[in-house]
């Protein structure tokens, strides 16, 4: 026997590794996304809803906050402006001008009713005359005094056909009452004598009898 040892032989180890495993894909249809269907839904109810809102709040503020404004003011043009003694059956009442009185009465409040004749020689001087039923209560009429302009008159005038008629030469708005905004909208478009033929004359001076007088000697006598 020869002395040579056998060659060597390492142990016998693991097998070896396999191919690496297969992974399967799916040759079907993918699967479903989640449906957009309910977001567009909810969206188009809430610009249905904004829409209602900006449609209902201009209406709802038409109805309660509509602004006053001049549009029922009545207009008489081309009157007459000549002066005469005599009483004058006039067609509106108050007056808004025509033929008058030569004295004009003095400015301010007045506690019984003025003769017409006169307060339209006012209205020529561009005077704001304020007339108010006699059954109107005192709180009011002191409102109205608050509101009388320098060049004004106030006094009651019964057989009106409104609580409150706010009167200027040729232009006459009827009021609900003292609180009527339309009557500084009135006075600020009218009291400075805008219609009046004789715009930058003034009711100072005049009679101060509310019954006025035709006597040509009398304080507010004009030629």
């Amino acid at each position: 026997m020869s002395g040579t040892p056998p060659p060597y032989l390492p142990p016998p180890g693991p097998p070896p590794a396999g191919p690496p495993p297969t992974f399967l894909v799916s040759s079907g249809p993918p699967p479903p996304r989640p449906s957009r269907g309910p977001v567009i839904a909810l969206a188009a109810i809430g610009v249905a809803i904004v829409t209602c809102l900006a449609v209902a709040v201009p209406l709802l503020l038409t109805d309660d906050e509509t602004p006053a404004d001049l549009g029922a003011v009545r207009a008489y043009d081309d009157l007459p402006v000549e002066h005469t003694r005599d009483d004058v059956d006039y067609p509106q009442r108050p007056a808004v001008g025509g033929e008058h009185d030569p004295t004009w009465l003095d400015c301010g409040v007045y506690d019984e009713p003025v003769r017409e004749e006169n307060a339209v020689h006012d209205l020529e001087h561009g005077t704001v005359w304020i007339s108010y039923d006699p059954d109107l209560g005192a709180d009011d009429v002191e409102r109205l005094a608050d509101q009388l302009p320098q060049n004004g008159i106030l006094a009651p005038y019964p057989g009106l056909s409104a609580p409150v008629v706010a009167t200027v030469w040729g232009r006459q708005l009827e009021l609900e009452g003292a609180d009527d905004p339309r009557l500084p909208l009135f006075i600020r478009r009218y009291g400075g004598g805008e219609t009046a033929p004789e715009p930058f004359a003034s009711c100072a001076g005049g009679v101060s009898d509310p019954g006025g007088t035709d006597s040509p000697e009398e304080p507010g006598t004009s030629v």
